[in-house]
Order: structure tokens, then sequence, then C-alpha cells
């Protein structure tokens, strides 16, 4: 779930840190850039792990601060593909499942990787209000297994997606016309897993746990 990537990146300490240890500036200036955000076909970023190597500092003419090539180690969220992970159903939608694992949400489960045969009401009035059901099929007939919000489910990743989500310009004769693509764009998850559950002893807990 968690591994660790190697990267280097030039940091900048501005002259108000001068009087602290180096390191410390540079950790702290590292996880302000990249904690929480994903780096394009790397994964989501969680915490310094260690500085591996400091280059030699530079200021340049016009600018006070020092600039520091660093080597260093970070710790990111990047299942693997056949991982089974466990974690909570957050809502649904024609789309699929939608899961959460506490610090990560783009996590979707589509109709064809759930358990079969499964539906998805339509009647409701309210989307919202409905869920995914399993019509398991037993020697007295289906039996309707709710996919609940709130429910902890357990999935196995079969695909990632990485969307380049860093601001481009538009080319003034687009600019008029690409309005509506760049907001659907801008909503777009830059990382998202897609799971599965359609093998025995994934889905619900509840389903494989209670008698």
């Amino acid at each position: 779930m968690f591994v660790l990537v190697e990267m280097t990146d030039t940091v900048r300490i501005p002259p108000w840190q001068f009087e602290r240890k180096l390191n410390e500036s540079i950790a702290e200036e590292l996880n302000k850039k990249l904690a929480n955000k994903v780096v394009y076909n790397v994964g989501l970023c969680i915490c310094l792990y260690d500085i591996t190597k400091l280059e030699d500092s530079y200021i340049f003419p016009g600018d006070g601060a020092s600039h520091t090539k660093v080597h260093f180690r970070y710790v990111v969220f990047h299942p693997f593909l056949d991982e089974i992970l466990i974690g909570e159903i957050k809502s649904c939608s024609q789309d699929g499942v939608h899961v959460s694992i506490g610090f990560f949400d783009d996590i979707v489960i589509p109709p064809e990787s759930l358990q079969q045969p499964a539906k998805f009401p339509r009647h409701a009035s309210d989307e919202a209000e409905q869920v995914w059901v399993w019509e398991y099929e037993t020697e007295e007939g289906a039996h309707d297994l709710y996919m609940d919000i709130g429910e902890e489910i357990r999935f196995r990743v079969v695909d990632e997606t990485f969307v380049d989500t860093s601001p481009t310009g538009p080319s003034s004769a687009e600019a008029s016309t690409s309005t509506t693509t760049e907001e659907v764009q801008k909503k777009e998850a830059p990382y998202t897993l897609v799971g599965s559950i359609s093998e025995p002893g994934l889905g619900l807990l509840s389903w494989w746990t209670n008698s």
C-alpha cells in the first residue's frame, strides 16, 4: 500500500530560516510542497522519510534565498495491482460503488466488477439514497444483500488512472469555446483506483463474517 520513492528536487530556503539547521528547513519545505499531493504516475505523497544527499547550496543574484538540490525518499500511497484493501462505502451511483479508506476517497468499484448478479434500483426519487444490491442465489431462492453506505468492504485493486491536472493555457482561438471542457477537467481526480469484489471473500465484511 505504501512505498518509498526516491526523488530529487531543488529546495528554496528564505533568509529568515538561515538560523535553523538546514536539514530541518528542507524537510519542512518538502512536506509543505508534497504532503497530501498527487505526483503524476507516482501516487499520493504522505510524508518525508529521509534525506539521502544534499548538494551544494547557491544564492542567485536578486534572490537572497539559498537553493539546494536535495535527494530524498518520500512515503507514497500507491497500492500495487491485485493488492487487497479494506475501505468504507462512501456512496453508490450508476457508475458503481465509491469507497474511501479514510485519507483517500477516489476509489470506485464499477458495476461489472461487483458480485453478480447485482442491481441498482432506479425507482427511488433520490439517487443519493440508493445502494447496489447483490442478488445472492441460494437453494431457497435469491437474497438481497445491500451494499449500505458506511459498511466496511474488502476489494482488490485491478486498475489505476492518473490524470495530469496541471494548469494549461488554451490558445486564444479556443479560449471562448473551451470553458465547459475546462470546468469538467478541473473536477477530475488526479489519481483514481479501480477495485473489484467479483470473487469469493471480497465485498462487505459482514457477508463473510456473519452466520
